[in-house]
């Protein structure tokens, strides 16, 4: 069994959390929506996956600001104003006593309810529907130290004429694919490559290796807007290393003195080896600085942060 990014410590307290749906909250049983939802029947939607640190929701500025640029993208009306959702995602929190840390919220927002299955938005008879999970979810403790293992996939980040990859959509079939087959291939993660066979991203994280002390990751054209990736690269520039946001190969990557992954849930995460090519068998020195770089903003961050 593989054990990627997103291996957590299971909580029994998961079975009976509170989960809000349009702005009203129902027991994990009882959270339901329509056959006919636009998310559930076409994929018609975004999300965000957001922590809660020492009691306020990371980064939660720029998670909106995804959210909404999403939205408008795909002329979808989320229906209310980031005021009102920051209630509502603290709301949730707090009747599920939340407080502190070690905690995950799935943000989902699906175009409504259709009238019929058919994709074309017109048919769409409600408002927008808005979920928030909350999970009581901590990453594994290895996770910082265990090195991931990575298998170059065949399913490539398309162009975004076909469908636009820094889209974070319901619509994640490619990676879902790309992800069941580095499981089959015995890897944590698949690497994606972008259409010309440059290094692209993972199936559930972004992609970065450092060679001769510099820190290389995707030219950001094939792969999500990510919030992590993004404050990972600030925090390592403001701290004097080189970042190079560019077109790499597998040649690069087999290469390389050192690899990891970004993502929300898990942060910095190492990388030990892609394709069978060993590239550590422990962190190595620029993981360790930039997972404590990264943990200093991230403090920073919440520290700074307010409340409704």
């Amino acid at each position: 069994m593989t054990q990627g990014t997103h291996l957590y410590i299971p909580d029994a307290r998961n079975e009976t959390v509170v989960i809000d749906i349009n702005g009203d909250h129902f027991p994990r049983p009882d959270a339901k929506i329509s056959v006919f939802d636009s998310g559930f029947m076409l994929g018609d939607g975004v999300w965000e996956g957001i922590r809660l640190h020492a009691g306020r929701l990371a980064f939660l500025d720029r998670h909106l600001d995804r959210l909404y640029r999403g939205a408008k993208a795909i002329h979808m009306d989320v229906g209310i104003d980031r005021a009102e959702l920051e209630r509502r995602l603290y709301a949730v929190l707090d009747a599920n006593g939340m407080t502190g840390d070690g905690v995950h919220i799935r943000l989902m927002v699906t175009r409504g309810i259709r009238s019929t299955p058919y994709q074309d938005p017109r048919v769409v008879v409600s408002p927008a529907t808005i979920v928030i999970i909350p999970e009581w979810k901590e990453p594994a403790p290895e996770t910082a130290t265990r090195m991931l293992k990575l298998a170059t996939v065949h399913v490539r980040r398309g162009y975004p004429d076909v469908q636009d990859p820094m889209l974070n959509s319901h619509s994640k079939l490619n990676c879902i694919t790309a992800c069941i087959q580095a499981a089959q291939a015995g890897a944590d993660e698949g690497l994606m490559l972008d259409p010309h066979g440059f290094v692209a991203t993972c199936n559930s994280t972004h992609f970065f290796i450092a060679r001769d002390g510099e820190v290389w990751t995707s030219s950001g054209d094939y792969c999500l807007d990510g919030i992590t990736r993004g404050v990972v690269i600030e925090v390592a520039r403001e701290d004097g290393i080189t970042v190079r946001e560019r077109n790499f190969s597998l040649t690069h990557v087999y290469g390389a003195d050192e690899a990891f992954t970004t993502g929300t849930f898990a942060g910095v995460a190492p990388v030990g080896a892609v394709d069978g090519r060993v590239l550590g068998d422990q962190r190595g020195p620029m993981v360790e600085r930039l997972q404590q770089l990264y943990l200093e903003r991230l403090a920073k961050d919440v520290g700074g942060r307010s409340r409704p």
